[in-house]
């Protein structure tokens, strides 16, 4: 096939990608509005609040984007590790870890403005990277599965967060002290005296270096998928484990360093949280989901790096403009939950179909395998009979 050819298909394969995806939107907005109107709420109202909710102000898209670059994070750390065939459940583990190390570091160490929240960045990616490898050694040294072991560490990360909140807990409050003011990447607390305009209502929302972190994290990471010889063999790996171990890639190593990277990705979305937004650890009582929305933001992106930044955006913009239409209309935020997974129902779906079609062609070619041995079995079964004929003759 021509060089050509393949740039042709790749093309028509991304449009219907993005037309199906599109389509998926529709439909879950649509599921969203029968749920409105069983409710007993006008949709129309509806979708006009939660559009007011994100474009109503510029400090409103201020927010938005505060509330999509965790889950846009979280999504390309999910996407990294598909591109290998990992199923990386641990996304929220991970955030969490980061949201730790974050903490500790920025409360803590006694550094200038400058370099702690960059040793708090460095340390939180390299205990998130350790904690995602974990799960990665486990998979290729014990063959466990890995959405079996990232779900375990989710509550031991869980847990552990609990106990460094109730450790370092302020009296009468469920969270913890704040970090040092050196520690914090929050990019202009004083908008309105710097700014006029629309920036200076923009930046009232904590917008903070997370945010630029975040478009650099796509950036490097589709390169390193794209253009380098690392991308080149983790993508085989996550295509054809055994043909890849036969071209001479240790897939076991490569299963390791996506769970790594991964999990480093993770956790620079748990360190940006804190400095740039939280200041501090809260008792939970349940995960906050930041790691399973970006399981949501990575499968409506189709894992495509580039394309995590828009459905992050989307679903970021979705879970904040849900408190205006609580507050408009007093509809329930859970209907902005049904929306976000009724899209990803109908964006599952061709993935559905790829793996039962796939499963058939293998249940096929084994088939098939089968009837070629049983054939070759009574060929050299009268071969043999045909030899001890014309011995004894």
């Amino acid at each position: 096939m021509s060089e050509k050819k393949i740039s042709k298909k790749k093309i028509n394969l991304g449009s219907s990608r993005i037309l199906f995806t599109i389509i998926s939107v529709i439909l879950g907005l649509a599921v969203g509005a029968l749920v409105l109107i069983v409710a007993g709420f006008d949709p129309i109202e509806g979708f006009r609040n939660l559009f007011l909710g994100v474009f109503k102000s510029p400090r409103h898209m201020g927010w938005a984007i505060v509330t999509s670059t965790p889950i846009i994070m979280t999504g390309l750390g999910v996407c990294f590790a598909f591109q290998t065939g990992l199923f990386n459940m641990g996304a929220e583990g991970q955030f969490i870890v980061g949201t730790i190390v974050a903490f500790l570091v920025g409360y803590k160490l006694n550094l200038p403005p400058l370099i702690l929240p960059l040793v708090a960045i460095i340390l939180a990616m390299l205990v998130g990277a350790i904690y995602g490898a974990l799960a990665g050694f486990v998979k290729a040294k014990f063959g466990i599965h890995e959405v079996i072991s990232t779900i375990m560490l989710n509550w031991i990360a869980f847990y552990l967060q609990n106990f460094i909140a109730y450790r370092y807990k302020q009296p009468n409050s469920m969270g913890s002290f704040d970090v040092k003011d050196a520690a914090k990447i929050t990019l202009f607390t004083d908008a309105a005296k710097r700014f006029n305009g629309f920036f200076s209502h923009f930046f009232r929302a904590p917008i903070h270096w997370g945010s630029i972190l975040a478009i650099v994290a796509v950036i490097i990471v589709w390169y390193i998928l794209n253009k380098t010889s690392l991308g080149y063999e983790l993508k085989a790996v996550g295509l054809n484990r055994e043909a890849s171990e036969y071209g001479g890639i240790d897939s076991g190593k490569k299963i390791v360093q996506s769970m790594a990277i991964s999990g480093a990705i993770c956790a620079l979305a748990g360190v940006t949280q804190v400095l740039g937004f939280t200041y501090n650890l809260s008792v939970l009582s349940s995960m906050q989901n930041f790691g399973f929305d970006g399981l949501a933001v990575s499968l409506l992106a189709s894992n495509n790096p580039i394309g995590v930044i828009f459905s992050g955006l989307f679903f970021g913009s979705l879970k904040y403009a849900g408190n205006n239409l609580q507050r408009a209309m007093g509809v329930p935020s859970e209907i902005i939950s049904i929306i976000i997974g009724t899209i990803i129902l109908f964006t599952a779906i061709p993935l559905v179909f790829r793996i039962i079609k796939a499963k058939l062609k293998k249940n096929k070619a084994n088939k098939k395998n089968k009837k070629v041995a049983v054939d070759l079995s009574y060929v050299t079964e009268k071969i043999e009979e045909n030899k001890e004929e014309v011995d004894n003759d």
